[in-house]
């Protein structure tokens, strides 16, 4: 088995795999207005890094660090498969993306997650990521939890 992960383009089939479980995913846990889940379109931006994680060339995760324009970037589409997890994957996403924060010199990094998802906010913890109020263009929602994590 060897995980690597890397900077790669949003628009290749394990991927969107990837990202119609994860919609579905939310969609099972929370009501379409409180899901906040951005398209493939966002995700191949010139502001946005998206890193996919592979385990012997199958890709089992993914996740995009969206710059705010703010010196601030959100972490979006997070998602490992579920047959792939226990690999540590989620925590070599979140390392890669804090790498490429610091290389662009960003001051925070925010998410939006919702309530239901343990393992993720346990991991958002883990990072030293801590509660905010809703932040950019969100509102308050009580399915809602938001997090940011000052960097240097």
């Amino acid at each position: 088995m060897s995980v690597t992960i890397a900077l790669e383009p949003p628009r290749q089939e394990g991927v969107i795999r990837l990202l119609d479980l994860s919609d579905a995913y939310a969609q099972s846990l929370y009501p379409a207005e409180s899901n906040h889940l951005v398209d493939l379109s966002v995700l191949e931006k010139p502001s946005v890094s998206f890193l996919v994680a592979r385990n012997d060339d199958a890709i089992v995760g993914c996740c995009a660090l969206v710059e705010a324009g703010d010196d601030t970037a959100e972490i979006k589409r997070m998602f490992v498969d579920p047959e792939a997890r226990g690999l540590r994957i989620a925590s070599g996403l979140m390392n890669a993306l804090e790498a490429i924060a610091g290389e662009k010199r960003l001051t925070a990094i925010r998410l939006e997650t919702g309530i239901y998802q343990p393992e993720a906010i346990a991991l958002y913890r883990k990072y030293g990521y801590r509660e905010i109020e809703p932040f950019g263009s969100y509102l308050p929602d009580p399915l809602s939890l938001f997090m940011e994590k000052q960097l240097g």
